[in-house]
């Protein structure tokens, strides 16, 4: 398996986070949390989305339940949060086929 896909949380709207799980690659997302960063790693083996954090593996059985976790914990834009870009083109420099 290939280096994990690096972001911050935030950075790129849920639709790229699932399409890069989908496609494959492990997303690692940084986010703050009480002060300190902490990594939290994305990933979908074909029929499960996890989401590994610092403390505990989560698991969603439907595209839907990863996509509510993703905007719930803000790992993602889900362009509904006050101050997001949401009017705006996606990430321009976002490629779904990158491997690194």
């Amino acid at each position: 398996m290939g280096a994990p896909i690096v972001m911050n949380a935030g950075e790129y709207s849920t639709e790229e986070v699932l399409h890069r799980m989908q496609a494959g690659d492990r997303v690692l997302v940084r986010t703050e949390f009480a002060g300190s960063t902490h990594e939290v790693v994305l990933r979908f083996d074909g029929e499960t989305y996890y989401c590994d954090t610092p403390t505990t593996l989560h698991r969603h059985e439907t595209e839907e339940g990863m996509r509510t976790c993703l905007e719930d914990q803000g790992y993602s834009r889900d362009g509904t949060d006050p101050g997001s870009d949401s009017d705006s083109d996606p990430d321009p420099d976002f490629d779904p086929d990158a491997t690194d």
